[in-house]
């Protein structure tokens, strides 16, 4: 273990786990967020707003609200990311493992392949979001200054 910054070691139930726990708050931030989005439009709340891919356009004020659940939700991944994961690399990984995810469910959920173009657009634009706002955020964190304190000295 000299010689080494940080110990690593391949874990794939540690990796899992963070799956599954990142894309478990991915859903209850999104769902709240769309949830308040209903409220204000006066929408009943429908799984619907969270996995259907016709939801997201700029036509309704409502569809405009959900684009921004999308984009607030994609600053509360990145916490997620640099409280969970702590390192910039995997970053990435997990932010696109988290929206590929988000596509299957979409996809099985609506029975169509997401053909919408603000979909994209708007998943695009929340990985991007959540992976250089994560990374920065551990970044920030493993570059800190590790603090020395210079003991005294004393005579022998």
């Amino acid at each position: 273990m000299s010689g080494h910054f940080r110990y690593t070691q391949w874990d794939p139930q540690l990796i899992i786990s963070q799956i599954i726990t990142i894309q478990s708050l991915f859903y209850t931030s999104l769902g709240v967020l769309i949830y308040i989005s209903d409220c204000i439009t006066g929408h009943s709340p429908q799984l619907n707003h969270l996995f259907n891919y016709q939801e997201l356009n700029f036509k309704s004020s409502h569809g405009r609200l959900i684009i921004l659940s999308y984009f607030l939700n994609a600053l509360f991944g990145a916490l997620v990311l640099w409280h969970l994961v702590q390192r910039a690399k995997p970053c990435l990984d997990f932010s696109v493992t988290t929206h590929l995810i988000h596509l299957v469910i979409c996809w099985v959920f609506s029975g169509h392949f997401p053909s919408s173009m603000w979909w994209w657009i708007v998943n695009i634009l929340s990985v991007t979001i959540t992976c250089v706002c994560g990374e920065f955020l551990c970044l920030k964190t493993e570059l800190k200054s590790i603090p020395l304190t210079l003991s005294q000295r004393t005579e022998v």
